[in-house]
């Protein structure tokens, strides 16, 4: 069989599917199904509107938060907190080894900190002149795990 690569100028989901599809049953044979599950909390406002919230999916007993959005009106007001201790409780009732997530430098690395995440590392430049970071925080010890 002779393989050939192309690159795609306008990849449509299909695309992204059939990449996926391979990698997804790869995975699925060397460490199991992750049992994704998403999970969104939302922030509204009087009418009903999402104004923000939270964005995630628990995956291989981990939870990893995609997207953390306080809308401007509530920031300060431990709308953050909040929504990231709930995630927290969910976490643990799922019994998560732990969550991980993503920021950059001008979005909440501080604000992370503060609520025991660690960081895991970043990248420099990304975007240009600023830097991403990763963090986790560990629900469960190593120790825990092997009971």
């Amino acid at each position: 069989m002779t393989l050939s690569i192309e690159q795609s100028h306008n990849p449509t989901p299909e695309d992204r599917e059939a990449i996926l599809a391979p990698l997804r049953a790869y995975n699925v044979a060397q460490a199991g199904d992750g049992k994704a599950q998403p999970l969104a909390l939302l922030v509204r406002n009087d009418q009903g509107e999402i104004l923000g919230g939270l964005y995630g999916r628990f995956f291989y007993q981990w939870l990893f938060i995609e997207l953390l959005s306080v809308p401007e009106q509530g920031r300060g007001q431990g709308i953050g907190s909040r929504l990231m201790q709930m995630a927290e409780d969910l976490a643990r009732e799922k019994e998560c080894i732990g969550i991980w997530l993503d920021t950059f430098d001008f979005q909440a690395p501080e604000f992370y900190k503060k609520l025991g995440f660690s960081e895991l590392g970043q990248i420099v430049d990304y975007p240009p002149g600023h830097k991403r970071f990763f963090f986790q925080k560990r629900l469960i010890n190593k120790a825990e795990l092997s009971l």
